[in-house]
């Protein structure tokens, strides 16, 4: 379903003057304002539509694109629209672009948490091709991890667009139904925190026991790093752990404690389905209803 050989280095914005439009220019629209700039796209076919007269200069001045207040505008004419606004605001947000959606019928990539491709295509309006996108927050220095989802009837050149742009932010990857992006959500989307509260956590642990709290802090922060990055190069988990963990060393005597009586596994899926939950109850709070 993916497309791996399709990238925007190289992109052509002859087609149209603008053929990006970015809906909200807080955190993530930012990231993706900057992410395909220097993927070579020119700022001048990139429109954002953000309310803050300071965040429109900001991204004007730092990207060269085009930022107005007016979300109806930044969306005329464009190819893709990307909503990038939080889900309490997606209904008001998305219905309100419906006649100019309508006109040009741009394929939309929703990165709201939460809500459903159902309750997008309602605000949409029919024939709009819809795509839902859970994006992280790594995603702020280029290094975000995207879980993309399209129903059956968006066709593959709507898909092959909606993942040229979120590739702006990292790696992006297809998943085959719409609930898989609750354990994404939960997986990828929360994941970035548990690995900061565990590297907290080991940090606190060393100062307990006398360490110097700069030092520590030094050594989580590099350690968990190094991890990610060795992680990235490799991406056979078990192996690198393996690797780390020497039998009788002291490695294996943390690991036999993390994994204790009642084991760390299944504090884990219990986060995981903590957080699954709570994206569908976002959904459900925000959506379109039945």
């Amino acid at each position: 379903m993916s497309t791996p050989g399709l990238r925007l280095t190289g992109y052509n914005p002859a087609v149209n003057a603008h053929s990006i439009a970015i809906i909200g220019g807080g955190n993530m629209g930012r990231a993706l304002a900057g992410g395909l700039v220097r993927q070579g796209v020119p700022g001048r076919s990139i429109r954002v539509g953000e309310p803050s007269a300071a965040v429109r200069a900001s991204l004007e001045q730092d990207f060269g694109c085009s930022a107005t207040a007016d979300n109806a505008q930044a969306v005329a004419g464009v190819r893709i629209v990307v909503i990038a606004v939080k889900p309490q605001e997606a209904a008001r947000v998305v219905a309100a672009l419906r006649p100019a959606l309508a006109e040009h019928v741009p394929v939309v990539v929703s990165i709201a948490a939460g809500i459903e491709i159902r309750s997008l295509e309602a605000w949409c309006g029919a024939g709009v091709p819809v795509v839902r996108a859970m994006p992280n927050r790594p995603a702020l220095v280029g290094a975000g991890a995207t879980a993309l989802y399209a129903p059956p009837h968006v066709s593959a050149a709507a898909r092959a667009r909606a993942e040229d742009v979120m590739r702006a932010l990292g790696a992006a990857i297809w998943v085959a139904a719409e609930s898989d992006l609750d354990l994404v959500t939960a997986l990828s989307g929360s994941g970035p925190a548990y690995f900061f509260l565990l590297a907290e956590m080991m940090m606190q642990a060393a100062v307990n026991r006398g360490l110097d709290p700069e030092a520590a802090r030094v050594l989580a922060v590099e350690t968990l790093h190094g991890a990610g990055a060795l992680a990235h190069a490799s991406g056979d988990l078990a192996r690198l752990r393996a690797e780390v963990a020497s039998k009788g060393g002291t490695t294996e005597a943390a690991l036999r404690v993390l994994a204790g009586e009642s084991g760390l596994a299944p504090l884990v899926q219990r986060a995981i389905d903590a957080a699954a939950q709570r994206s569908r109850e976002l959904a459900k709070q925000f959506g379109a209803g039945d």
